[in-house]
């Protein structure tokens, strides 16, 4: 849980911020210091894509994960999700509290990054990815109090909900995982966050939400030697 707590208090500190000194930042230093985080977050990934030996598993996750993915359109969902949740707030009569916290809560919990870190953490103990988000996320919050006001602290509480039951979940789930299936699901979802620091540099457009079926097919194929004779 100590990625996730980071990753909130990280969320308060750049939203009080923003509320104090936001404005006075210059565009130019922000997109720095986004670029800067994109670089390290593209670093962690790899970092983790190398903990397994079992190459072709990675690969062959990665390709079925793409399919299952493409054909569920997860990626579509989630901005669908996002843009409907928007509309009710907007189209309603909420102020600009609940307009900062919906919006600031989509942007941070509505994503892959939340949920590979969370994964990652619950399952390895390795919370750099979290904290890579918490500095990234600071950075945004910081922003977004600036112009939509004190609602952006308070999806700080979104976040550590959210994130804090997948990492839960996958505390209880590891129990029943042999460690070269761990570290499979380590190495698909390094992958996952490379491709989220290339998204983020604009290098490139990966949906990286149709790949998440990706991370838990190791898992899939542990449970199948398991099973059949």
């Amino acid at each position: 849980m100590l990625g996730t707590i980071a990753n909130a208090l990280a969320i308060i500190v750049g939203g009080l911020i923003g509320l104090l000194f936001g404005k006075g930042i210059a565009k130019k230093y922000k997109q720095t210091i986004l670029q800067g985080v994109a670089l390290s977050v593209i670093l962690i990934g790899w970092k983790s894509a190398l903990a397994a030996d079992q190459l072709l598993i990675v690969i062959v996750s990665m390709v079925v994960g793409a399919t299952i993915g493409e054909g569920l359109n997860i990626e579509g969902r989630l901005e669908k999700l996002g843009q409907w949740l928007e509309a009710r707030v907007s189209a309603g009569p909420g102020s600009s509290l609940a307009r900062g916290f919906v919006t600031a809560s989509l942007v941070f919990c509505v994503g892959s990054m939340a949920i590979v870190g969370s994964l990652e953490s619950g399952l390895t103990g390795n919370h750099q990815t979290l904290f890579a988000k918490s500095i990234l996320d600071g950075v945004i919050s910081i922003v977004f109090a600036s112009t939509l006001g004190a609602g952006v602290l308070f999806s700080s509480a979104a976040v550590f909900l959210y994130q804090g039951l997948i990492t839960l979940a996958a505390v209880f789930l590891k129990p029943l995982l042999a460690a070269a299936t761990v570290a499979q699901m380590t190495a698909v979802g390094g992958l996952l966050i490379v491709a989220i620091g290339l998204n983020m540099l604009g290098m490139v457009k990966i949906r990286v939400g149709n790949l998440l079926p990706a991370i838990f097919l190791p898992l899939v194929y542990h449970l199948l030697r398991l099973l059949l004779p």
